[in-house]
């Protein structure tokens, strides 16, 4: 089941009966009728297969699946900020966001292009703003539009896990949990985490999106995604992220196997640091500027970077047909460093290290399975740190 297959306005007046004790005080709150209020539960408990409410002479007594569901829709409903908007509307609304024209929207939820119209220009009606402009032939939307964009997105991420929550009553595990994926979780951290999960919970779903912190702080405020993974970043307290530390990871300095560098012992020297040239990703980039802290640690002047480069793929290539040196993670090339394509030059000078970690909205409840795999991780985190 999809969340915006239920009726908003009924999803409000269970949410209004478990606050008030009663449906006639409900009533009051969402502007229905008691009638209208009983009828619209009945559905909800079809269509959900729980029932939400134990009916007695005293009157209505929520049951686990509404006390569930309560707090999830009151998330929902303050997030979406719109009480005159229905779940058609927004699905339609939704779809145009995602698609850009109207024909691919109608493709994806199977509604006419006259219906989606009709139901995006109801919705901006309600809200009283233009949403979407012509453009070309598709459309885009307003600054107005992108900010509802955002806030129904962020209610249907709450809907989406009132469900999951409500299946897990019946014993049955379904959703799916979004991981964005910067780089330094790529290698190791994730995909263990990710295999280890999977094991356990083989009917749950697992999406990974890759992409740098900048890519994926937008979808994560958004809703799209439920958390990224890779190093923390110093965030403004007023940007609506949390941050959870798992390790920290200290890059080191790599070349090819047979660099003239490679049979080096100890540390590495000033004159080394400058004598060959380096791949590092562009200015900043957190790897960059550790670059540059090692350097003034060894109190040596950073050289020019003739290459600049954020894809390990494209720098492990690089470096195995050159005298190039660059600073990275062990676990980026552990395969390479195990097949003895490149070799740990030496440790950076200073202390460089990068703290890796879970981000998350500030304001994210995660369902149980949710809080399941932010477990799997720490359990990686935890192997990796004793491996270390």
């Amino acid at each position: 089941m999809k969340p915006f297959e239920l009726n908003i306005r009924h999803l409000r007046a269970v949410a209004a009966v478990v606050d008030t004790g009663s449906i006639s005080a409900a009533a009051r709150v969402v502007n229905l009728t008691q009638p209208a209020i009983t009828q619209g539960i009945a559905k909800l408990e079809r269509q959900i297969g729980l029932p939400l409410f134990e009916r007695k002479p005293g009157g209505m007594t929520p049951t686990v699946a509404s006390e569930l569901l309560a707090p999830r829709v009151a998330a929902a409903v303050r997030l979406m900020d719109s009480r005159h908007a229905t779940a058609a509307q927004i699905n339609a609304f939704l779809a145009l966001a995602r698609q850009g024209s109207y024909a691919a929207a109608a493709a994806e939820t199977g509604l006419s292009e006259p219906s989606l119209h009709r139901a995006v220009g109801d919705l901006s009606l309600a809200i009283g703003h233009v949403l979407v402009e012509r453009s070309g032939k598709g459309v885009v939307l307003t600054a107005r539009g992108a900010v509802v964009a955002r806030r129904f997105r962020l209610g249907e991420a709450e809907l989406k896990s009132a469900l999951s929550e409500l299946a897990l009553l019946e014993g049955r595990e379904v959703g799916r949990i979004v991981v964005g994926a910067m780089p330094l979780s790529r290698a190791r951290l994730l995909p263990a985490a990710v295999t280890a999960f999977h094991a356990r919970h083989s009917e749950i779903g697992v999406g990974v999106i890759e992409g740098s912190h900048a890519e994926l702080v937008g979808p994560l405020r958004d809703g799209e995604i439920d958390m990224m993974v890779g190093a923390l970043r110093s965030i403004p307290a007023d940007y609506g992220l949390a941050q959870t530390a798992l390790f920290e990871d200290r890059p080191v300095i790599l070349a090819r196997a047979g660099h003239p560098l490679a049979g080096s012992r100890g540390p590495i020297t000033r004159q080394a640091m400058t004598a060959y040239p380096w791949i590092t990703p562009a200015l900043g980039a957190p790897l960059r500027s550790q670059w540059q802290a090692m350097f003034e640690a060894a109190g040596a002047h950073p050289p020019d970077v003739p290459i600049e480069c954020g894809s390990v793929m494209m720098i492990r290539q690089i470096l195995l047909q050159s005298d190039f040196l660059t600073l990275l993670s062990p676990d980026q090339v552990a395969v390479e460093l195990e097949a003895g394509w490149l070799v740990r030059v030496a440790d950076a000078p200073g202390d460089v290290s990068r703290t890796i970690g879970v981000t998350t909205r500030a304001d994210w409840r995660p369902t149980m399975l949710q809080r399941r795999f932010l477990a799997a991780l720490e359990d990686q985190a935890k192997i990796i740190t004793t491996s270390m």
